[in-house]
């Protein structure tokens, strides 16, 4: 199934408004094999061309509010990182599966774990640039494995839209992310317009944060998409069925 750069449903009545600035997205292929056995019941890995991916994606949070209000106070800017796949979810719905999210603020991890079930960890983390370069660096502190990594990339032009094909919007334009609430399969819808991407050059990449997601280490060199910035609206979480998940 073609997936579509435009988000398919608005977030009407969104929790949280945010911008994710100088965000970059580095994906590797992974067996399906793989990637089933760490997804709840209730999701199905969603595949390219008989591949599994994961992406590991660093970016800069600002602008952290909610409706009707102004940035809230030292929470609205801080970097997050994040591991993913990529699911189908009941109803036939594509979205994301975090296996860990890194933030630079407790109190964003401490409310992101109660309200959705992410998998948040708090992380001692920098977004910063020099000259043309990127340069993001994190040290997770708890909970969960260690991790870390050190990744530095100069971004490139944007891509026009026409040069973008199915793989990137695959890989991209997801709109919905899944957890587990209170044992049950939750989701939460996702609004922002279609991302703005660009090329990139990796300069070096150190990273153990994969791996302690409990993944095999990525193999290759990864495929990238960068972006500079993009407003997004985050909707309330909603369960999508009453019966207990389990991981097999």
């Amino acid at each position: 199934m073609t997936i579509s750069p435009y988000p398919p449903i608005p977030v009407r009545y969104p929790l949280m408004i945010q911008n994710w600035e100088s965000l970059t997205f580095f994906h590797w292929k992974y067996a399906a094999s793989v990637i089933r056995k760490m997804i709840p019941s209730g999701l199905e890995v969603d595949t390219f061309d008989g591949s599994a991916w994961v992406s590991l994606a660093p970016f800069l949070i600002t602008g952290t509010r909610v409706p009707f209000s102004a940035p809230l106070p030292w929470i609205s800017r801080f970097p997050e990182t994040n591991v993913r796949t990529y699911v189908v979810g009941p109803g036939g719905h594509h979205g994301v599966w975090f296996f860990s999210l890194d933030a630079a603020r407790l109190a964003a991890v401490a409310g992101a774990r109660a309200a959705y079930g992410l998998p948040y960890m708090w992380a001692k983390m920098n977004v910063g640039r020099q000259g043309y370069q990127v340069r993001y660096t994190a040290t997770r502190r708890f909970p969960g494995a260690p991790a870390e990594y050190s990744i530095t990339l100069t971004p490139g032009e944007r891509f026009e839209p026409e040069e973008l094909g199915d793989m990137d919007h695959f890989l991209t334009a997801r709109y919905r992310l899944y957890s587990v609430l209170a044992g049950r399969l939750a989701f939460a819808q996702i609004e922002h317009y279609p991302w703005p991407l660009a090329r990139a050059r990796l300069e070096s990449m150190r990273q153990t944060i994969v791996q302690a997601a409990g993944l095999p280490a990525p193999a290759g060199d990864p495929l990238i998409h960068y972006s500079e910035f993009i407003p997004v609206r985050i909707g309330r979480p909603q369960f999508v069925q009453q019966h207990p998940v389990t991981v097999t």
